[in-house]
């Protein structure tokens, strides 16, 4: 019974954070890119606030440890990943499928960071080709389809090259964040790591928003409200209470897959609501970088396939 339960949160969190990238494409039309990414985060931090003070014992950060801890959380997991992620949206080139896939290299690029941060890590050749791969993967996706099909450099630096370099942008951050709060372990329960960093992740987000000129506008629309709630109640709040309680349950190897499961889903999604098409580059890029973290997480993943009685 249990086993169907995890499958079902699992479904769900994939569903949630992989039309997430629609919501975000659909938002757009309204909403400047930081604002809107800071707006998700106003709704989602109070809401998890709440949360993390019904729940834990430890509702706010204590040590220096813990305020370090949701430092790196508040710049890089949140204000950087999602400042990268919704301007890269927003411009020419990028649907909510790419999107997706790029954002898909994170667990790839947290091996990579875990190598050079992480001093008990290291890096096999077989795990080395993995994250080559991921590389590829991206590379397949940022350079324009025209480079491959006349050789023509140029479209390098066209208006469709932008945005898929700003998306990598924001997986890398959010890889890196993941690793240097690894190297904290300040301790901090998930939930109150998580609602800290969303506040003051935020509030960098509308400071960074202001700087830059963006309106402050909110459209009283359906579609644009829709959006922002579900990004901010479902996406994010509900989201991560599914993360935080099937990384408990399945560890971080099966947590990881949802990365993987998230473009499929954003690519239905955004075919049925936004009319967005799947390219053949975006297919090909997600199954290199999913090869890539096959061959770097292959003894993990050979494992849990022996414990579900897969392989003998």
């Amino acid at each position: 019974m249990s086993r169907y339960r995890n499958l079902l949160l699992f479904c769900v969190l994939a569903l949630a954070w992989g039309s997430a990238f629609v919501a975000i494409k659909a938002g757009l039309e309204f909403f400047d890119p930081v604002f809107f990414a800071a707006l998700r985060y106003d709704v989602a931090a109070v809401l998890m606030l709440a949360y993390a003070a019904y729940t834990t014992r430890q509702w706010r950060p204590e040590t220096r440890a813990d305020w370090a801890a949701v430092a790196v959380g508040a710049v890089l997991l949140i204000a950087a990943y999602h400042a990268f992620l919704f301007v890269g949206e927003d411009l020419p080139g990028v649907t909510s499928a790419s999107a997706a896939v790029v954002v898909s290299l994170s667990p790839v690029l947290t091996s990579a960071f875990s190598r050079y941060l992480l001093p008990s890590t290291r890096l096999t050749l077989p795990g080395v080709a993995g994250l080559l791969l991921g590389l590829v993967g991206v590379g397949v996706l940022v350079v324009p389809p025209e480079v491959f099909a006349t050789g023509d450099l140029s479209a390098l630096v066209g208006p469709n090259a932008l945005g898929p370099v700003l998306v990598f942008l924001a997986a890398a951050s959010f890889a890196l964040g993941s690793v240097l709060t690894e190297r904290i372990d300040a301790g901090l329960p998930p939930e109150t790591m998580e609602a800290w960093s969303m506040l003051f992740g935020a509030l960098l987000m509308n400071v960074a928003s202001v700087a830059l000129g963006e309106s402050q506008r909110v459209p009283l629309t359906v579609e644009s409200l829709g959006a922002l709630l579900y990004l901010s109640v479902v996406a994010s709040a509900l989201g991560f209470l599914l993360y935080f309680d099937l990384h408990e349950r399945l560890g971080s190897i099966e947590i990881n897959l949802v990365s993987y499961v998230a473009p499929v889903v954003a690519a239905v999604v955004g075919w049925i609501l936004l009319g967005e098409s799947l390219d053949v580059t975006t297919a090909v890029g997600f199954l290199v970088i999913f090869t890539g973290f096959c061959l770097l997480k292959r003894r993990a993943m050979a494992a849990e396939l022996r414990r579900l009685g897969v392989l003998a």
